[in-house]
């Protein structure tokens, strides 16, 4: 069986951090999901989706947010677009603070900032050609006069993304899954934006489908110098995408590091736990297996102190009475443990 690894080229860079001014600066983002109840509806709790993340991409860079399901990575990357309020936290652009902008003072911003959605068939309008379709963000920020002008730049796109410009009549449902999120990497193009999230774009995919569109994503960071937040949990993946990674658990960042240091050297024990379960390609190549006891916590109530330590084999009484902060333990890596680097680790 061919190595699924192999499917996957290397576009872009080598996993290196990239120097210079961060693009985008994060600083201790939260959102909490208001819980209603009781005849008037009141309030009566929150789901802490993100409680506390602070992060940097420089330009050009790819950092991929990873985690289980239900971690907040995905909230991560809506709240970073504004489709969504911060219940508080700054979002910085190129040194620019956009998340307290009214909708007026966001809107020439939104050419800057893209995203793509995990299922590109819900994404796209049903009662909208491809023309219509890519041409939306043409449109709304004024980026095309006249109709022709249009027409040949949703063209381009289309060819840019591998798709054939005579196509740009036919519907949403006349294409592959495959297809379908190609044209959501034109339309996010549209704009030409700095920053793109891709919030899972891969994980509704076929694995050869997947790997064609993992290197798209990265040929066309190449050519357009793009900044990318890769929202994912396929490890496998973000392993060839992208230039750092940091883990996510139950709404807090745990560990970030650079790719190659993350993936050789992990810290954090639930970042330990996710990589031994990645699957190996050699068939005779074994991994020790780490197991975590029991469930993930609920949000809504989330554990005291160290979010992790009710599934960790390492907690002590100091996990619970005490929230560990992000720290840097090496150049380039930070683990918000409290013990990393003791005789525990």
């Amino acid at each position: 069986m061919k190595d699924e690894h192999a499917l996957y080229d290397h576009v872009a860079g080598e996993g290196n951090p990239i120097q210079g001014s961060p693009l985008i600066e994060v600083c201790d983002m939260v959102k909490y999901f208001p819980i209603t109840g009781g005849v008037f509806g009141r309030v009566v709790n929150h789901v802490k989706a993100v409680d506390g993340v602070s992060f940097e991409i420089a330009m050009g860079e790819t950092l991929a947010l990873v985690g289980e399901s239900g971690c907040g990575k995905s909230t991560v990357g809506k709240c970073l677009t504004r489709l969504i309020h911060l219940t508080s936290g700054e979002v910085r652009l190129g040194g620019q603070r956009i998340d307290n902008l009214s909708d007026t003072g966001l809107k020439p911003i939104r050419k800057q900032l893209n995203i793509i959605f995990q299922d590109p068939f819900s994404s796209l309008n049903p009662r909208m050609n491809v023309e219509a379709l890519i041409a939306e963000p043409l449109r709304n920020h004024g980026i095309v006069q006249g109709k022709a002008e249009r027409k040949k730049r949703v063209g381009d796109l289309m060819e840019r993304v591998g798709l054939p410009r005579e196509d740009m009549s036919r519907m949403p449902h006349q294409y592959s899954g495959g297809q379908r999120q190609r044209i959501c990497i034109a339309r996010a193009l549209a704009s030409d934006p700095d920053v793109v999230v891709c919030d899972e774009a891969v994980s509704a995919l076929d694995v050869s489908v997947k790997a064609q569109i993992i290197n798209l994503l990265m040929k066309l960071q190449a050519d357009l110098g793009l900044t990318m937040l890769f929202i994912s949990h396929d490890l496998a993946v973000v392993e060839h995408m992208s230039d750092r990674v940091a883990v996510m658990y139950l709404g807090r960042i745990v560990e970030i590091a650079d790719r190659d240091t993350l993936f050789s050297e992990p810290r954090h024990p639930y970042t330990k736990a996710l990589l031994s379960a990645v699957p190996l390609p050699d068939p005779e190549a074994r991994r020790e297996r780490i197991f975590l006891k029991g469930d993930v916590p609920s949000p809504i109530d989330p554990p005291s102190g160290c979010c992790f330590r009710t599934r960790c084999p390492i907690a002590t009484d100091q996990c619970a009475a005490e929230r560990p902060e992000l720290r840097s333990i090496r150049p380039g890596q930070k683990v918000a443990c409290h013990h990393v680097g003791t005789e525990q680790d």
